[in-house]
């Protein structure tokens, strides 16, 4: 249900992490997410913890899901001195191609204690269906 187009994105998101180095519009870092079918809808989790709802963009254009965040830094007063800084900020992103067989006219999204979901309804047309076969005698009947 869900392509990579990028074999070298998960390079390039683990030497960001270990660098150290934060995303920036331009060249974002990688989000870690899940995916998984859940009955009749294609379901993607991902972990966005200290974004604020309001910093996240989900666009999808045909099969092509985007979805983009920014963790901004926290203001903080002028007399504090910061003594260690791990949480990443800056700009995350994830580009999915999706399979065509996913309905994406009807995708929904939550966003709850860090966590983007989201769930994309499994076309009719990819459903499973049964192909009832015709008899000999309804092929002459049609034909005569």
């Amino acid at each position: 249900m869900l392509m990579r187009t990028d074999p070298f994105r998960e390079l390039d998101r683990l030497a960001q992490q270990f660098a150290g180095v934060s995303g920036t519009w331009s060249r974002p870092s990688s989000m870690p997410m899940d995916a998984y079918v859940e009955g009749e809808t294609y379901v993607i989790v991902f972990d966005l913890p200290g974004v604020a709802k309001d910093a996240i963009e989900i666009d999808v254009e045909r099969t092509m899901l985007t979805v983009k965040a920014e963790r901004r830094p926290a203001v903080r007063a002028d007399n504090v001195r910061m003594e260690l800084s791990e949480r990443p900020l800056g700009v995350f992103s994830r580009q999915l191609v999706l399979a065509d067989t996913l309905d994406t006219d009807h995708i929904s999204a939550a966003y709850e204690a860090g966590v983007l979901t989201l769930r994309i309804p499994i076309a009719e047309r990819a459903k499973r269906r049964r192909i009832e076969i015709g008899g000999a005698s309804e092929d002459k009947e049609l034909s005569g």
